[in-house]
């Protein structure tokens, strides 16, 4: 039994914490369709150094509170994809007790960035570690979000498949990176359905780059194949872009996964920083070093 609530405070520093980054595409290629429907991708995903955060209580049963400054896109969320994935840990171990759950939402909610993903992902990693128990087979997991593979690890690499099938990412140069939202949902399947027809074949990447400014230069021959039906659906992409586009040492400015995060790439993180800081403060952004750097 589990139930959900929203905005409620609880005590500071009460059981244990784990930090769920925000995913980032540098590009999305859509490779083909398979006989289901489901989309196939070539893609390469990095982790932001800007997340959410789960804390997790010993309690009786599974419960989950949700608060922080984005939280309040979720109050009429039934089903959180975090107590999915507490259930599902549980369930896969027989496990009778519960946990009280805190999740502060410092990420927009369906932007393109993960998410609800890095939150499930966060909520295997922690009880995981809390109850002993190891996690759920990967099968079982992807069966939660075809992203939450990767946000499990919360480690650069290139995804395949459905978004499931990861394989080591190139090795990165010191980097910065930028996000920015204008504070406008899209909905995945609506941007995917908007899609024009075609496919792009998968990326050729080197194994290393030298520098930030050799890999956004291989990065601006690959694609997000998603960016133009997003634009469409939500014309505030393109602002967001041209705006992260016309930044001083701007590298690379893109859409990330379905949208409407947009990303920058930097020289370094002091620039990402101080770019994101000079953006209208009616949109969600961030700027700083990706999470593994």
């Amino acid at each position: 039994m589990s139930d959900i609530t929203t905005n409620r405070p609880q005590a500071a520093g009460a059981g244990a914490a784990e930090f769920a980054p925000a995913k980032v595409n540098l590009f999305l290629h859509v490779t083909g369709r398979r006989e289901d429907g489901y989309h196939l991708l070539d893609s390469l995903a990095v982790f932001a150094g800007v997340g959410d955060e789960l804390t997790a209580s010993p309690a009786e049963a599974l419960t989950l509170e949700i608060d922080g400054p984005e939280g309040g896109a979720l109050v009429a969320e039934p089903d959180n994809l975090v107590l999915r994935a507490a259930r599902l840990l549980a369930e896969s171990h027989g496990v009778s007790h519960g946990a009280a759950l805190r999740l502060t939402k410092r990420l927009p909610v369906a932007s393109g960035i993960g998410g609800g993903s890095a939150d499930a992902a966060a909520a295997l990693r922690l009880l995981a570690r809390q109850w002993r128990l190891p996690l759920p087979p990967e099968a079982a997991v992807a069966r939660l979000g075809a992203d939450v593979p990767v946000c499990v690890a919360s480690r650069a690499a290139r995804m395949g498949g459905i978004g499931e099938e990861l394989a080591p990412a190139p090795r990165f140069p010191a980097y910065g990176l930028l996000l920015a939202n204008p504070r406008i949902p899209l909905s995945t399947p609506a941007v995917f359905r908007a899609r024009a027809p075609g496919f792009t074949p998968p990326a050729e990447l080197p194994a290393s780059w030298s520098s930030a400014r050799a890999m956004a230069e291989d990065l601006r021959r690959c694609t997000n194949d998603l960016e133009a039906p997003a634009r469409e659906l939500c014309p505030a992409v393109t602002e967001v872009l041209s705006a992260i586009a016309s930044r001083k040492d701007c590298l690379l400015a893109r859409m990330s996964g379905s949208g409407a995060t947009c990303f920058g790439l930097f020289p370094d993180p002091a620039m990402a920083q101080a770019a994101a800081e000079s953006l209208p403060s009616a949109w969600w952004r961030w700027g700083g070093a990706p999470a593994e750097g």
